[in-house]
């Protein structure tokens, strides 16, 4: 019975993850081309744009059109659906930039004189509204288990989402931040909890291969930017003398920070380069792991044409391979959220170093 269901758990995510490439490749197909491009199906599902393709049916393209908010040269707001310009066709002035284009995929404005420049765009992407929609269910779990803490009756028992919810937040304050800044660290609480289910659950969304899942949310640099700038903000805001101290002035022989400051030069430059090193570590896991899933998958579209054969046993060999990789990415999902905001919590950490002065004293 056990061998029976993991077999139709196996074949149903096998589907999951093969139909949306299924629908990318018959539209290449559909559309006259002789070679499948696996490099222009992988941008589509891994970049950002402003529609979100979510199947096609008979031929049809099932897709959710955005939002396109832009600003023109001559100060007037725009705003309109991205279907005009889903076709490459220009609307009001305004087209998606082609392949080999400057701003390839981004919305370009036409001048009167013929040149393109990039307007103020402010559109509602497939990126801004998978945000949206993983914030909406972050709150949504953060607000349910708030509501049953505060109406339990006596002698309760918790749900299982409230159990799995304390467990994850415990294991975080004490593990993590208790750990790693000391006596004060349910002043970072907060910020390093929000952190850390913030990236939880839009990595697991973006695993999820069908709407409103399947975008790549935590592989896109800019939003992996201002988690690591909020990182950045906690650490040299709330940072404390000492501190700063080791920053301008660190306890090393005086050669090395004058009349030449050396080491205060790479304790400052270290300042930009710790949470840069958050932000490349993000987006580089999740950004590899979405791309490794995706070329295993197109496989089966691949060999294709190599023979009923070769393509049956290539099938099961990526269905396998993208199965089991799926299943590794979630596991990277939850090391990426923990290792996050464990570096976080030890670089809060390091800025308010008078523990650790206790401790020597001691």
């Amino acid at each position: 019975m056990n061998i029976k269901k993991h077999t139709i758990l196996l074949c149903i995510a096998a589907l999951a993850v093969c139909q949306p490439l299924r629908a990318a490749a018959s539209e290449h197909a559909g559309g006259g081309q002789t070679e499948l491009n696996v490099g222009d199906i992988i941008t589509e599902h891994i970049f950002d744009s402003y529609w979100w393709h979510i199947t096609t049916y008979r031929g049809h393209h099932v897709s959710l059109y955005l939002p396109v908010i832009v600003r023109s040269g001559s100060g007037g707001w725009h705003v309109f659906s991205s279907k005009h310009l889903a076709h490459g066709e220009a609307y009001r002035g305004f087209r998606i930039a082609q392949k080999g284009e400057k701003h390839e995929g981004k919305v370009v404005a036409v001048g009167a004189a013929g040149e393109v420049y990039r307007p103020w765009d402010i559109s509602i992407t497939k990126n801004a509204l998978a945000l949206m929609i993983n914030s909406a269910i972050m709150l949504a779990l953060f607000l349910s288990v708030a509501r049953w803490y505060r109406r339990r009756p006596k002698n309760s028992t918790p749900s299982k989402l409230v159990c799995a919810v304390e467990m994850f937040v415990m294991d975080v304050e004490e593990e993590i931040v208790h750990t790693s800044i000391g006596k004060d660290y349910k002043r970072y609480s907060p910020y390093l909890l929000t952190a850390f289910f913030f990236i939880l659950i839009n990595n697991v969304m973006g695993i999820i291969p069908i709407f409103p899942g399947g975008a790549n949310t935590t592989g896109n640099i800019a939003i992996t930017c201002v988690l690591a700038v909020c990182t950045m903000l906690a650490v040299n805001v709330f940072g404390n003398r000492e501190y700063w101290r080791e920053v301008f002035w660190p306890d090393v022989p005086l050669l090395l920070k004058a009349p030449i400051p050396l080491m205060p030069f790479i304790e400052l430059f270290g300042v930009f380069t710790k949470p840069f090193a958050l932000m490349i570590r993000l987006l580089a896991n999740i950004f590899a792991g979405h791309t490794v899933i995706l070329a295993f998958t197109l496989l089966i579209f691949i060999t294709a044409k190599l023979g009923t054969g070769i393509n049956a046993g290539m099938t099961v060999f990526s269905v396998l391979l993208s199965f089991v990789m799926n299943c590794l990415e979630l596991l990277v999902a939850y090391i990426q959220a923990y290792v996050f905001t464990l570096l976080s919590a030890v670089f809060i950490g390091l800025s308010r170093p008078e523990h650790h002065a206790a401790h020597k004293k001691g």
